[in-house]
């Protein structure tokens, strides 16, 4: 394992009393893999969280003496009770009773969200459940449980010239130093938070950091280390957690960078391919791809570390760094028509940053429930 990122197995945050669901614990019923409430695929041989069923991840697994699964104890025999750390979308949703959850960050933060939500809605009947988008705001109702389930768009958590929710690809970013008022004012009241920021900041140049406002004609920018100005936003955002979630009833978290899968080479494989066509993991476990930035993740740690609040870092990097077959690649809305040369050479324009669901990303949200639960 790739030693940048044992600097965020951070201590967790202790449970919180008013988190506590009030419902009674789930029954000891069978379970294999993720046949209950609020589970998708169920028994049907598919592959779960986006894994191929294969020869070698098999392999790896006995070699190993673990399961690809992030939560091996749902993939028992179906002699085996279930295991009480099973995701159980019925016991979250009474975890989220009277609550507002809040998922704050880019588009992979986005994909968790949707994640999350796909895991939680068929435990609701059709009728007491609703979606609604309010500009950068989207707002997912269990009105039976009163909660809302919410992702809110901010890339960079501070404000930022992409943060349009629909038109924000621009080619020259600038960020408003340590402003998150315009964005924090969304995330007040929430009763937990999950953070994320990372790909917006792999420019391959200093960052522009704006001194002033955007609205003022001559603007005043300054070229900041890209670490410098990540750790500047994170602190920023730490204190806000200090200064407005109390730890006795509320919880942050912070999920780790979402790697990309662009060039075959970087997990030796010698065609000029990427994530495109990939349907096996990778199997060096020592794996990191050089599109993931160690000095950032040497930041998480070191700010939410020292956080007088406890930002519980949910670390979804190694693992996902084996995934180059659980992409969307082609199979997803494309905004604009193909071009014949595209459709001619589907790999030039394969999404190998995004996550098909369901898939990997129902993974991460299963140690985010982990860290909820069994903090």
């Amino acid at each position: 394992m790739a030693r940048g990122i044992q600097l965020c197995l951070l201590p967790a945050a202790p449970p919180l009393t008013p988190l506590v669901p009030r419902a009674p614990r789930p029954s000891r019923s069978k379970c294999s893999g993720r046949r209950h409430v609020g589970a998708r695929g169920g028994s049907s041989g598919k592959p779960r969280h986006g894994r191929p069923e294969d020869s070698s991840t098999r392999a790896w697994s006995i070699r190993h003496g673990k399961s690809w699964h992030a939560s091996s104890s749902c993939m028992s025999a179906p002699v085996e009770p279930q295991s009480e750390k099973c995701f159980n979308a019925t016991l979250m949703l009474e975890m989220l009773r009277g609550k507002r959850m809040l998922f704050v960050g880019d588009s992979l933060n986005r994909g968790q969200y949707v994640s999350l939500v796909c895991l939680l809605h068929r435990a609701i009947p059709e009728s007491s459940k609703s979606m609604e988008t309010f500009d950068s705001l989207t707002v997912f109702r269990a009105k039976d449980y009163n909660a809302t389930i919410e992702f809110y768009w901010a890339p960079f958590l501070a404000e930022s010239n992409s943060d349009d929710a629909v038109v924000h690809r621009v080619t020259d970013r600038i960020v408003r130093g340590t402003a998150i008022e315009k964005h924090a004012k969304f995330w007040k009241g929430a009763d937990v938070v999950v953070f994320n920021t990372y790909l917006w900041w792999m420019t391959g140049q200093k960052m522009k950091i704006l001194q002033n406002s955007f609205e003022d004609k001559n603007k005043d920018i300054k070229e900041m280390e890209t670490e410098d100005a990540y750790g500047m936003v994170l602190n920023a955002v730490a204190k806000w957690v200090e200064n407005n979630m109390d730890p006795k009833s509320s919880r942050a978290f912070f999920v780790t960078m979402s790697p990309t899968h662009t060039q075959s080479k970087d997990w030796g494989d010698k065609s000029d391919g990427n994530c495109y066509n990939q349907t096996t993991p990778i199997k060096d476990l020592s794996y990191w791809g050089p599109g993931t930035s160690k000095g950032l993740m040497r930041v998480i740690g070191e700010v939410f570390s020292a956080s007088k609040v406890p930002v519980g870092v949910v670390n979804i990097t190694q693992l996902s760094e084996y995934r180059k077959d659980a992409h969307t690649q082609i199979y997803k809305k494309q905004w604009n028509p193909l071009t014949p040369e595209q459709i001619a050479n589907p790999k030039s324009y394969a999404d190998c940053t995004h996550w098909c669901l369901p898939g990997l990303q129902d993974t991460w949200n299963e140690l985010l429930y982990a860290k909820l639960f069994f903090p």
